[in-house]
């Protein structure tokens, strides 16, 4: 290790971030989770600067003046707007800077991201965290960090899997010796079940509304596989065709119906992955079952859908929500013995021979 590096490793104090579609966690090495944010960006069009970063941003969402826009800078668990994700990054730094202000060397940094994304996409996220003020900047894959948080002995001959369900992607993995073995990473997660909501909300209902409902709905009343007591919710928003507001009451059947496209994608990811992993590890697979990770872990029945259609032991890992971010930190951690789970980026050109 460089001494110098090793030297500012004293002082700093690494952090650790989950960059998200829909939330960003940020992990602080010896300090645990400090920031869980959603990843929502609020810009003035008539100035381009930013007015909120986070949960006051997100409070605007579908409710700014025309001047205002609130937009989510990650697409699909990928940086759709390379500008608006860097000033996000500055400001989670900046905020974690602030708060331990004798932190004085910038930090190492460790980001979790989508194992299907290119080197071009790996390349933006790290000059993002480069330049929003970090020394050092490490990638992990998603699937890799969330089972490394949920207590997977990745590192270990026997192979184990992950199924992590995010805002913008799916990623489903087998592990085994530090490494991905197959994998398959779709972008189907909770927006696009949050889309599904709005649509047959429009469909069936002529009712319109919007995001911020639709999630609502999907966490009281989504759910993979048939409850013991089904219930009704009611969904407010505006009639089509009058224009005027509505509110209408639906059973969580219907839900479970109108979901039904983004659950069987998520499944189908999952066999795929299956089919494809070697016998001598899809035996490991049978003993130590599958392990669910991210907000879509939440979806109820979501583990007793995937057990009936596997036929393996399925069980949520604890805490879902935080197992990326909770998986960066544990690198940090142990930098040194956990290098071989990073992200190895490919040199933008060749070495020089001498």
């Amino acid at each position: 290790m460089n001494p110098i590096n090793a030297l500012l490793g004293l002082f700093s104090h690494d952090i650790g971030i989950d960059l998200g579609t829909a939330n960003t966690l940020v992990m602080v090495k010896g300090k645990g989770i400090v920031i869980n944010a959603p990843s929502v960006v609020a810009i003035d069009k008539r100035n381009k600067k930013v007015q909120s970063i986070g949960s006051e941003a997100k409070r605007m969402v579908g409710r700014t003046p025309a001047s205002i826009v609130a937009i989510r800078p990650l697409k699909d668990g990928v940086i759709s707007d390379f500008d608006t994700t860097e000033e996000m990054l500055r400001y989670f730094i900046d905020k974690v800077h602030e708060r331990y202000s004798f932190m004085i060397p910038r930090p190492r940094v460790v980001i979790g991201i989508p194992s299907g994304v290119t080197e071009v996409e790996k390349r933006a996220v790290q000059d993002a965290a480069m330049n929003a003020g970090a020394r050092e900047v490490y990638l992990i894959e998603e699937p890799m960090a969330a089972a490394i948080g949920a207590g997977l002995q990745v590192t270990e001959a026997s192979g184990s899997m992950i199924v992590d369900i995010g805002g913008g992607t799916t990623e489903v993995a087998v592990l085994a010796l530090g490494g991905i073995v197959a994998s398959r990473s779709i972008r189907i997660a909770g927006d696009e079940i949050d889309q599904e909501i709005i649509v047959y909300a429009r469909q069936k209902y002529n009712l319109l509304i919007g995001e911020r409902t639709a999630e609502e709905i999907k966490i009281s009343a989504a759910s993979a596989f048939p409850l013991k007591e089904e219930y009704e919710v009611t969904i407010r928003g505006r009639d089509l065709v009058t224009g005027l507001p509505r509110s209408i009451t639906v059973s969580t059947i219907e839900i479970r119906d109108a979901i039904s496209n983004s659950v069987q994608a998520v499944v189908d990811a999952v066999k795929e992955t299956i089919e494809i992993t070697p016998p001598e590890l899809v035996s490991d697979l049978m003993e130590q079952g599958i392990a669910l990770a991210g907000g879509g872990a939440l979806l109820q029945g979501l583990d007793k859908r995937l057990a009936q259609e596997t036929k393996f032991h399925v069980y949520v890992a604890e805490d879902p929500l935080t197992c990326v971010v909770r998986g960066t930190g544990e690198v940090l951690e142990d930098l040194a013995g956990l290098r071989k789970v990073l992200v190895q980026l490919q040199m933008t050109k060749p070495p020089k021979i001498a």
